[in-house]
């Protein structure tokens, strides 16, 4: 098994990596589909997050209600870290289960593991490859903003997370997001017939 750790900022274009990785059959698990498994109704994640945060952050069908606890994590340092303190243990376990079944699967198996948080709360050495998709901070502040964010809450998301030097810093392969979807899929495809061409002769020598 080939493990991969994607990251990037928000809006950097990690999306588009990740769904391109999947259309070449790599196992893909998405951290912020965890994130929210780890939250649903009845687990004991959500009883922990109603506990630290209070009956506001619920929606009137009982699930959580994201941007309401979003506009308290993202403007208070430490409610984000009471937050990811009662989610990332549960998100951690649940990848695992998923990477342990991918294996099962096929002992051959890429599997990349979308984690937008990875350089703040990852472990980048357990993995062969750490991937970062890398698009400059202005040109992301964009982006949010014509996704209908507004600005001062666009930069509360962009300087919540690592900046661009952490991120680099760990980076084994980094993709530019910064052009078009199209471009950044020929630089996944480009990457993965490495990724293959690896796997491909470690199988030989093995042999």
């Amino acid at each position: 098994m080939f493990r991969i750790g994607l990251t990037g900022g928000i809006a950097a274009g990690k999306s588009v990596a990740l769904a391109r990785f999947a259309e070449l059959g790599a196992v893909v698990i998405d951290y912020d589909v965890l994130s929210r498994e780890a939250v649903a109704p009845g687990t004991v994640g959500l009883d922990e997050v109603v506990e630290a945060f209070g009956p506001q952050v619920l929606a009137a069908d009982g699930t959580l209600d994201r941007p309401a606890l979003a506009r308290i994590v993202f403007a208070d340092d430490a409610a984000r870290e009471r937050l990811n303190a009662v989610v990332h243990p549960e998100v951690r376990r649940l990848a695992a289960e998923h990477e342990a079944a991918a294996a099962a699967a096929d002992p051959r198996a890429v599997v990349v593991h979308d984690i937008p948080l990875l350089v703040e709360t990852g472990d980048p050495a357990r993995f062969h490859l750490v991937v970062v998709v890398h698009a400059p901070a202005d040109l992301r502040a964009d982006r949010l903003a014509t996704r209908g964010l507004d600005p001062v809450e666009a930069a509360a998301r962009i300087g919540a997370q690592a900046d661009d030097a952490a991120r680099l810093a760990v980076a084994d392969v980094t993709l530019d997001g910064s052009g078009t979807p199209e471009a950044l899929r020929t630089q996944v495809d480009d990457l993965w017939a490495k990724v293959c061409t690896e796997l491909d002769e470690e199988s030989e020598a093995d042999a």
